[in-house]
């Protein structure tokens, strides 16, 4: 008799390890391991996208720069010009007006915000805990048609009109390849404020040996804004600092 509670305690004690085993902190180790490696990702100095971009039936191409100093830029071309959005040279934040298609500064608040992410090259989860972050396993949701763990991911307060708020995402990994599928969170300022949006990532591919989406959606509020197909990755890119300087003949202007 002895032997065979004993057998039922092991039999139990399996069957509910697996569910024990996912917590978030192993969902993410998971994830790095399955994708590439977490030292490799770590060890990157930077990556350049090149692609296609498409929005309300206009396509056009998309250039993406990420340093891990800091830098970065979204590019794209339109009849024939370049404008450049989210640019930051490590201080100054700006983009390309789409009325008056000149160069902008952001304010200082975007600016403290938009450089608290750049702490987050090249994954949000490199690192999370020795920036402060938290994570916490939410439970299993299907998001679009697919099982997946939720993970509620807090990063560092961000500044809304003044007011410091919790930077809060949800994350959803698909449960069979354990890569993230889908991200959330609330728009925090612009005509979209207090809406939610939504980032839908598929198509991982391979780049030397690293894997990452080459197909991503944006949605806000439910309605699809912005699509954008990755043709080519290219890690620890050469890239000139004019890339990032704010234009030198709008700073004269502002004179």
């Amino acid at each position: 008799m002895k032997t065979i509670k004993t057998i039922i305690a092991v039999v139990a004690m399996a069957l509910m390890a697996p569910v024990q085993a996912q917590t978030a902190d192993e969902i993410i180790a998971t994830y790095f391991e399955n994708i590439g490696g977490l030292e490799n990702f770590k060890s990157l100095e930077g990556m350049k996208l090149e692609g296609k971009g498409s929005q309300q039936g206009f396509e056009f191409p998309i250039k993406v720069v990420q340093l891990k100093d800091g830098r970065q830029m979204f590019s794209f071309t339109f009849q024939g010009k370049e404008i450049k959005q989210g640019v930051y040279d490590g201080e100054v934040l700006w983009n390309t007006n789409f009325m008056t298609m000149k160069a902008e500064k952001s304010d200082a608040e975007q600016t403290a915000n938009f450089k608290l992410n750049t702490n987050d090259f090249p994954d949000s989860f490199v690192d999370y805990k020795d920036k402060g972050y938290t994570v916490e396993l939410l439970g299993k949701e299907t998001m679009d048609g697919a099982e997946t763990f939720k993970v509620k991911l807090v990063k560092e307060p961000i500044t809304v009109d003044g007011v410091k708020e919790d930077d809060i995402s949800f994350y959803y990994f698909d449960t069979e390849n354990y890569v993230p599928i889908a991200v959330e969170s609330v728009v925090r300022e612009g005509p979209a404020k207090g809406k939610m949006a939504k980032t839908v990532m598929s198509d991982y591919q391979e780049v030397n040996g690293l894997y990452f989406p080459f197909s991503t959606s944006q949605y806000v509020d439910g309605n699809l804004m912005f699509t954008m197909t990755v043709d080519s990755i290219e890690l620890n890119p050469t890239v000139d600092d004019a890339e990032f300087a704010f234009p030198e003949e709008m700073a004269e202007d502002k004179k």
